[in-house]
């Protein structure tokens, strides 16, 4: 039988908001650790209208001296893109470890990776702060977002161009089960992955949900995420390690700590 320090979430019920396919590993991890993970993505994602911009810019790769690629998606979006081989001379740098691990099942070795999960985590390495002047850059990424990453390589007198080759869209769902179940006390965590995934859970879930939410630990794996939580109303907001082995650490330890 499996003791209970190994099953720190042993009746617990975790709402996971990540995209449906990228949910299978943190409801393993959840599952294992003796929680019922809850489905509810707040996120889509899907390639762009028109993908044309983004291949003619991938078909003249090998004029960068580096591409970053900022999330998982931006690893499967813009590779299905590029439709060949990568150019040996094109150093790659991830925005986090679940990055860099999709670019490794995909055979890409990055050569620049930080320890975080954020762009600020990635501009604070020698590699990025000390990029020369005029050197050119790619950032993929999804349509809009943050501006951090380019803006401050700008300053530094790099040359940044987006490949934005997917799109994040709000999906439509109906939250009426889910609300029923969190009003007789069957949620006890909600996990997000980005500011823009707990917008969009705060207007999919309307006022009702919104009071059920603000009461409810909100697990998030960078200090932005978690601040936005908290201007949102939030009263108990936890930053988790990154990816989703770190929000698993962040869960266990939490309910741990406020063990019945």
């Amino acid at each position: 039988m499996t003791s209970a320090p190994q099953q720190p979430l042993r009746g617990r019920a975790v709402l996971v908001t990540r995209p449906i396919h990228q949910t299978d590993k943190l409801v393993a991890l959840v599952n294992a650790a003796g929680g019922e993970a809850i489905l509810f993505p707040a996120l889509a994602i899907e390639s762009p209208k028109d993908p044309a911009p983004v291949r003619l810019l991938l078909a003249d790769l090998a004029r960068f001296d580096l591409a970053i690629f900022v999330s998982a998606n931006a690893v499967e979006y813009g590779l299905a893109l590029l439709g060949r081989s990568w150019p040996d001379a094109v150093r790659i740098a991830a925005v986090g470890a679940n990055t860099a691990a999709a670019l490794h099942r995909r055979g890409l070795v990055c050569d620049v990776v930080p320890a975080g999960a954020d762009s600020e985590s990635l501009l604070a390495l020698p590699e990025l702060s000390g990029l020369a002047e005029g050197k050119h850059v790619l950032i993929l990424r999804g349509e809009g977002g943050r501006e951090v990453l380019a803006d401050r390589l700008r300053q530094q007198g790099t040359q940044v161009i987006y490949a934005e080759c997917y799109r994040r869209l709000r999906p439509h769902a109906d939250t009426g089960a889910l609300i029923a179940r969190w009003e007789s006390g069957g949620l006890h965590a909600v996990t997000v992955m980005s500011a823009e995934t707990l917008d969009n859970l705060w207007s999919m879930l309307g006022e009702a949900g919104q009071r059920l939410l603000r009461h409810t630990p909100l697990f998030a794996p960078q200090p932005s995420i978690a601040q936005h939580g908290t201007g949102l109303g939030l009263t108990e907001v936890a930053i988790t390690p990154p990816g989703d082995e770190g929000l698993l650490r962040g869960l266990s330890a939490w309910f741990t700590q406020h063990a019945r």
